[in-house]
């Protein structure tokens, strides 16, 4: 019986080694973007992040100048 629970604990990995096996195969699953594909996206992003923060500074100048004023006025 010893010898029947050795071959079994041999067979079954430990988690580790199933997390690495499994984590290969579904990395074979994934569908990757073209070179061509990344560069696009990688611009949009840029595009989008650099737009937002010149709106973000934009509203932050507007906003701070209005509170100053009405801190101004308020004193």
């Amino acid at each position: 019986m010893a010898k029947a629970e050795k071959s079994l604990e041999r067979r079954q990995p430990n988690a580790i080694v199933r997390y690495f096996r499994e984590t290969s195969g579904e990395l074979k699953k994934v569908n990757w973007p073209t070179r061509r594909e990344a560069i696009n996206l990688t611009a949009i992003v840029l595009a989008v992040t650099f737009g937002m923060s010149i709106i973000m500074g934009f509203l932050d100048l507007i906003f701070s100048r209005l509170f100053a004023l009405i801190f101004q006025i308020g004193s």
